[in-house]
């Protein structure tokens, strides 16, 4: 189940001063960044503001290629779809394969594909 911001605020309104700070603290260190750096940037802090690096990965099929045989294969080995809506997906292209995937799984994923002959990019 996902927190919303009114579940942590009220957490958050329980806790002592020492357990605010203790908090702040495993954030900066847990994200590797400064509130007090934030503070000073502000909202939309521009250039300023230190950029997050990209951790979820779409991965997009531009084009089935020649071997569009072995692409549906890779396709459902990559996701467990079945036949027919692997083979809709690769017939569609472009089309998004998976979506939400880690670095690594993303770039297993695009390398096995490519290796089927398809034309694919990570968004």
């Amino acid at each position: 189940m996902a927190l919303t911001k009114d579940d942590i605020i009220n957490a958050v309104s329980d806790m002592t001063v020492m357990e605010v700070v203790e908090l702040i603290e495993a954030m900066e260190e847990k994200f590797g960044v400064s509130a007090a750096a934030a503070v000073v940037a502000g909202p939309g802090g521009g250039e300023a503001a230190v950029e997050e690096e990209q951790t979820e990965f779409d991965l997009v099929l531009t084009g089935a290629g020649d071997k569009k045989v072995n692409v549906i294969k890779a396709v459902r080995e990559i996701t467990g779809l079945g036949l027919k809506e692997a083979k809709g997906a690769v017939d569609g292209a472009p089309a998004t394969i998976k979506e939400a995937m880690s670095k690594e799984d993303a770039e297993a994923a695009k390398t096995k594909l490519e290796e089927a002959g398809a034309s694919v990019e990570l968004k």
